[in-house]
Formats: structure tokens, sequence, C-alpha cells
């Protein structure tokens, strides 16, 4: 038997006399009488939501709401270059550079040097829109182990692995290293979502403490070694360890501990180059107040706590952050 929605059943339909007790045109329009209603009942909850005083921006169709708490909300207007520095662009000072370029625009003007904004100011770096941190919002700071065969940079010419492809992704933001690791290097990396804190952590005025297990080719006599501690001229100014000591191993297998308080590139590979030695394993272990943690395996990350994160900021000089999204240490994937 022939399906009724064939055209040539509707010829026969048009000479029978039941069709026409049964029409079905009539309920077609009843179908988009109850989608208008559910039209109508949407868009009311969607004002009523957008009244409800949250403080969240309207998202675009399709995309889902944020949770309140994770709103950026901020007591009081700061200046830009500030916030960027919080929100992970970069430091204080590159972030003023920034400005004065006209590479960053508010609300659709170009800003300017020592602009303030607030939380609902739409501000753009190299036209792309950024979400504001402000002083009441804690940043997150990791540890990283990081492996050899990385390299501490988002351009490489070479495009080779980098350690930011290993880390927690962000809906905002970006992970700023504090200092850098050789690509040949591993060891300890701390990456924060602040850059005004990895400048802090990173300035020369802290004299934080870089400790690195060295492991050599050949022998290091008692006088090389007693210039490493003395110092050395290097092409980019003097250097010298703070700490020399001996860490096992014997013939082409001699492991050392040494430190120092600034790091210059390939500044350890390059001291002991200077005496006559080749370095053929450096790991850093230690900086400043962090220490590689025993379990911690290369790839790994360890995220401080929002106590540590606090105590952090204070200990370098850097105003408490308000409450905000609780943060969790956790092992790294």
């Amino acid at each position: 038997m022939p399906l009724p929605n064939k055209p040539r059943k509707t010829s026969l339909a048009a000479r029978s006399p039941a069709r026409p007790a049964a029409p079905a045109a009539p309920r077609r329009p009843a179908a988009p009488a109850r989608n208008e209603r559910n039209e109508r009942s949407e868009r009311n909850e969607r004002s009523e939501r957008s009244e409800s005083g949250r403080g969240q921006r309207q998202e675009k169709p399709g995309h889902p709401a944020r949770r309140p708490r994770h709103a950026e909300v901020s007591a009081k207007p700061e200046r830009l270059h500030k916030v960027l520095a919080q929100s992970g662009i970069g430091s204080r000072r590159q972030m003023e550079e920034m400005i004065a370029a006209g590479r960053v625009v508010v609300n659709g003007e170009t800003a300017h040097v020592g602009q303030q904004v607030a939380a609902d100011d739409r501000v753009k770096v190299n036209g792309k829109l950024v979400r504001l941190r402000f002083s009441d919002r804690l940043p997150r700071v990791i540890l990283y182990h990081k492996p050899e065969g990385e390299i501490v940079s988002r351009n490489d010419p070479e495009h080779r692995p980098n350690v930011f492809t290993a880390l927690p992704r962000m809906a905002s933001g970006r992970w700023v290293a504090v200092g850098r690791l050789d690509f040949n290097t591993s060891g300890l990396l701390l990456l924060t979502t602040s850059g005004e804190l990895a400048n802090r952590l990173m300035h020369p005025r802290y004299q934080l403490v870089r400790e690195y297990a060295v492991r050599i080719l050949g022998e290091l006599s008692a006088e090389a070694r007693q210039r490493l501690l003395d110092g050395i001229e290097l092409d980019d100014g003097p250097a010298r360890f703070s700490s020399f000591q001996e860490a096992g191993g014997e013939g082409a297998n001699r492991w050392y501990r040494v430190a120092l308080s600034e790091g210059r590139n390939r500044e350890v590979r390059r001291m002991f180059e200077a005496v006559g030695v080749v370095v053929s394993r450096l790991i850093r272990v230690r900086y400043g107040p962090f220490v590689l943690p025993p379990n911690l395996r290369r790839g790994q990350i360890f995220e401080l706590g929002e106590a540590d994160v606090r105590k952090l900021l204070v200990d370098f000089g850097l105003p408490p952050a308000g409450a905000g999204r609780p943060l969790r240490a956790r092992p790294g994937a």
C-alpha cells in the first residue's frame, strides 16, 4: 500500500469523501504557537537572570554560563599595567611598554600609561580579549619537574617541545615561568599566573639561591674548585658559586652540589667550561624557598595550596589577596 505522503496519493485523497473530515492543516499552526510560548518563556527567564544582580556578563549563545564563584570581582579599580601583570600577561614593566606602544585597548579605545580599569572593563592585548585578575584573586603557583629535551619558551624557531604543553590548561591568562632552564637541563621550574609575583621571584635584590646537582666529565682540581668559589670572569661579567660540595660518584661520573644567587643564561655550564671541565648532566634541585620534591617525577607538577600562596605573597612584599577560588595541592599529571 503506498505511503500517505507520496504525491500520487494526494490526488486520491482529494476524491475520497472520508479524507476532508480530518484535515491535518489546522493542526500545523499549533506547534509554532507552543514554540513561541516556549521561546517567550526562555527569554523571560534569561532576562530575569541578567537582572538578578550576579554581575555576570551575558554569554554568547551556545556557551555555558560561568559559575558565580569564578567571577572576577574587584572592590575598586586598579592600574591597568598592574592588573595585566596579575593576569599573567607579563611583568609590570613589560605591560607599561606594551601600553605605551599602543598594543592594549580598553573598551574599544587605545589605553594609556597610568590608566585604571575595573572588573567590567573589556581589555584586549594584541587584539585578544584578556580575563582580568585583580588583587583580590589568588594567583596559582606550581612546581614542575622539567625533563631534558623541553624548552622554556612558547616561541621556538626549531619547534622543539616546550614546558607549557605539559601544564594545566586555563580558560584565561597564562603561565609565567620564573627564570629558565636550558633545553638540556632538568629539575625544578617554578611557574605562576601572576607576572608580578614572577618578577619578584626573579629580581636580583632578593638574592634567591639556585642550587644544582652537577655531573662533570674529567677531574676537577682543587685550584679550579677554589677559582669557582672566588669568582671567575665570563663574557657577561664575573660569576661565582656561593657553595660547592662533593655529592658522590667517581671517574667520569662525579657529582657536585653548587649554588649561586643569579640565573644568567647557561651560567653554571659556562663556569665549569671556564676551568676546563665539561658538564654532562645538570639538575636544578632548589630555587629560593622551594626544593624539588623527591617524589615528583619528571614531567609532573605540584600546585601550591592556598595558605602557601598567601604566605608567598606576604614574604615577597605583595598585598595578600582576598578570598579566591580554593586551590588544591596535587601531584600533577
